[in-house]
């Protein structure tokens, strides 16, 4: 399977994208809080930490997620921010082997083992310039972006314009340029290519997923989501796109552990954060616990559709590990609840009355639907 192949042979998220803004509205998190996490990219674990719980699990079958967020904890230890800044936040740094030596040391062996083969992702002489650019899905960004760039040059010009817009009617009307310039027969074409969505992260059964349940299929769904993120949503904030588009972060466009007033706080509380290469049903049989809070991300589509046993004996283990009153957060591709068995939808209450709300101002926008759950007694 191509997709399992790709994931379990390369760096794929080099970058969150799902809004910790959200996360943290809904889960309310405190100094009480034991929280299990899918690492992803390792940004909104970092973000979680602000609001001082007390342990964060991230749990990644692949070890090259947690390598990166390993590499993330030690420049936080160490505590130099323009190090930190450059490195994640603009993407490179002229020198980036040095800076990556003087933390190596610190790294579990898999985390060592990966850089020392892969540190020129921050070479700024590079030819992409830019860790955002490395990775399947900057890879993906990397390759579309030069693309339409190429076959239309003023894209770039008007995506600088959406990016800049003091207002949302500027950014209304630098969208509408951008959108006639980018939509075409190449760009149709792009997103019928399974490859390129598994670059990007997204498996073959969520493709389908949104086939089958968007009015317009894969097409309609991204012109949708593209179009409300970039016209309803201020973009002066939005670091998902921004560096996709961009390359890099800007100091007041960035996540939150890229930010220097945070610095301080996160140095405190970066060893409360712990890194666990496998899946979270063996997590939670090695780790058992009463543990407050579960970010599932949308793993959970891709088990829906291929391994039915392996989703419920995750959610008995989910359940089984719960603290009275547990909150799960979760995301998915399709537009409802079909992918969580009936039989544990019994065992929670969901609150559709909050998350359809927040869904409309999720600043990443690509989900087809947000949820979020607390297990009754």
């Amino acid at each position: 399977m191509v997709f399992r192949h790709v994931h379990n042979s390369n760096l794929i998220y080099n970058t969150a994208w799902e809004d910790p803004r959200l996360d943290r509205q809904l889960m309310k998190l405190d100094h009480d809080s034991r929280v299990v996490m899918i690492t992803s990219a390792g940004c909104n674990a970092l973000d979680y930490l602000l609001d001082n719980p007390t342990v964060i699990h991230a749990v990644d079958m692949n070890y090259r997620q947690n390598a990166l967020l390993e590499f993330k904890q030690a420049l936080i230890r160490k505590g130099n921010f323009d190090e930190l800044f450059e490195m994640f936040g603009l993407g490179s740094h002229p020198e980036f082997t040095a800076v990556y030596q003087s933390v190596r040391g610190t790294l579990s062996e898999p985390a060592q083992k990966f850089w020392d083969k892969r540190i020129s992702f921050f070479n700024p002489t590079s030819l992409k310039k830019s860790f955002y650019y490395h990775g399947t899905s900057g890879i993906a960004a990397w390759v579309m972006g030069n693309a339409l760039f190429k076959l239309r040059p003023n894209i770039k010009n008007f995506a600088a314009c959406i990016l800049d817009a003091r207002s949302l009617d500027e950014q209304r009307e630098a969208y509408a340029l951008f959108e006639r310039e980018v939509w075409g027969p190449f760009s149709h074409w792009l997103l019928r290519q399974p490859t390129l969505m598994t670059l990007l992260g997204v498996p073959r059964p969520q493709i389908k997923l949104i086939q089958d349940s968007y009015p317009g299929g894969l097409t309609g769904y991204v012109k949708d989501k593209l179009r409300h993120v970039m016209t309803e949503l201020p973009m002066a904030d939005n670091y998902f796109w921004r560096v996709y588009m961009t390359g890099s972060y800007t100091l007041g466009c960035c996540p939150n552990y890229l930010k220097q007033e945070n610095l301080p706080a996160l140095q405190t509380r970066v060893d409360r954060l712990k890194t666990h290469t496998t899946t979270v049903s063996n997590f939670l049989r090695e780790h058992p616990g009463a543990y407050t809070h579960f970010v599932l991300l949308d793993h959970q589509d891709w088990l829906a559709a291929h391994d039915t046993a392996a989703l419920l004996d995750e959610w008995e283990l989910i359940l089984a590990n719960s603290a009275p009153g547990a909150k799960i957060l979760m995301r998915s591709a399709g537009l409802d609840l079909s992918f969580v068995p009936q039989s544990v939808r019994e065992r929670l209450r969901f609150f559709p009355e909050h998350t359809e709300t927040l869904h409309q101002l999720d600043r990443v926008g690509t989900y087809g639907s947000l949820h979020f759950a607390e297990v009754l007694g």
